[in-house]
Parts: structure tokens; sequence; C-alpha cells
């Protein structure tokens, strides 16, 4: 793969056989960040669990103290009460099953995160082929299908992110943008490593973080010691 001038520059500056402290690996990920808009950080953490098994799944979601740096967007499914609770809580778009034709024929995705009350997931789950390859099937773990929808949405628009596993035992995940500080990085790193360590599944034997490298959208990968994570 040919890499543009700006990455080779920048992965000069990266030692590949290095396991970074976390401090270090975001500095450094911050620095290679070169590209000309404001690049995503993200993370990538390769696990011992086999995700085939039931009890070795892992997802739920966190509270990045400093936000994602993203604006996210928020298609609420309620109705009555709840809808206008919703609205009032700041959800970009609120309704029920009037939006199920709007997304299904007219392939309409301008929302980044579905919440859903539980009366609602009949209706939902008719978007289930639609919504569960892109990751945006309402869930009970991750904190999208609930009757507290004031706090879904505020939580979310706060910077909260999901996490879980891909079919390779991996889990990406954004942690914030190259504008951030490396306080404000390195805060929800660690916040985000913290949450993913406390979901370890008891059936996991062994080590548990693989490895975690730190990116940014266009620059190289720094790896972070996952010894020092545990």
């Amino acid at each position: 793969m040919k890499r543009g001038k700006k990455y080779v520059e920048a992965a000069k500056a990266i030692d590949r056989a290095t396991l970074y402290d976390a401090v270090d690996a975001v500095a450094l990920v911050k620095k290679t960040a070169v590209a000309k808009f404001d690049e995503t950080i993200e993370a990538h953490i390769r696990t011992g669990c086999d995700g085939r098994h039931a009890d070795q799944q892992i997802r739920g979601a966190v509270v990045l103290p400093h936000g994602t740096g993203k604006k996210v967007r928020i298609l609420v499914f309620a109705k009555d009460a709840k809808a206008e609770e919703a609205k009032a809580a700041g959800a970009d778009y609120v309704g029920g099953e009037e939006l199920i034709p709007k997304i299904q024929n007219e392939n309409w995705f301008e929302f980044d995160v579905v919440v859903a009350t539980p009366d609602m997931m009949g209706v939902v789950g008719r978007l289930g082929r639609v919504l569960g390859p892109k990751g945006l099937m309402p869930n009970p773990k991750a904190g999208t299908v609930t009757m507290d929808v004031t706090k879904a949405v505020q939580e979310i628009k706060a910077g909260k992110i999901e996490y879980r596993l891909d079919k390779t035992n991996i889990i990406h995940v954004p942690v914030g943008k190259a504008s951030f500080t490396e306080e404000q990085l390195a805060d929800n790193f660690q916040t985000l490593i913290d949450a993913i360590n406390k979901a370890r599944p008891a059936a996991v034997k062994g080590q548990y973080l693989k490895s975690v490298v730190l990116t940014s959208t266009m620059g190289p990968g720094v790896k972070v010691n996952p010894m020092k994570l545990a």
C-alpha cells in the first residue's frame, strides 16, 4: 500500500518495535496527526476473548469525561409522554411506527445512535436487518433500550460511547480528536480501559488485553504496552 509523504514523515517518529506507556503513546499520536482536518483518535484493542462463546462476549458503554469531540445525532423511538421527554432532552429525531418506511425504503440514516423505550422494541425489531449490520440496533447492555430516555440522550450527547467485540475479537472505539489536549485524550483513554477491564468475562483465561494500538484517522498506529493497562 502506497503511503503519502505526510504519513511516511509521521511514521518516522514512531518506533514500531516499542510498546509505549499510555501517556507517551497519546503524545505521539497527537504529534503524528498532521491531516488538514481535525482527526479522530481511535483505540483498537485486541482481547483474549473468543466471541463465539456467549460467556466471552464484551459489550457495554462508557461516558468519556471529555466527550468524543463529535456531534452525535440521536434518534429516539418513543411515544406520548416519553416522546416529549426525549425531545426536551435534546434528541435530534423522535418518532415511532411512521419512521419505519422512511428508514427501510428511503434509506434515511441521518442519525448516529438509536435509543428506544422497551415498549417500542417490537417496532424497532422490524428494522433489525438494516440497523443491525450498521451497529445501530438499540441494546439494553449499552443503555439504549430504556425508559429513562432523558438520561440516555444526555449521556450520549455528553460523550457516551459503546464498545463491543468485532468478529476478530477486537474493540474499535474513538477516544477524542487530535485537537484535544494530551491530558484530555489520556483521561478518555484511561476511562475506556478501566471500563473494558471491568467488563472482563470470567471465562477468559490468560492475557486479557493482547494488544492495544492508538491511531489517528490518517496517521500511523502507536502500540501501547498492554501489560501496564491491566
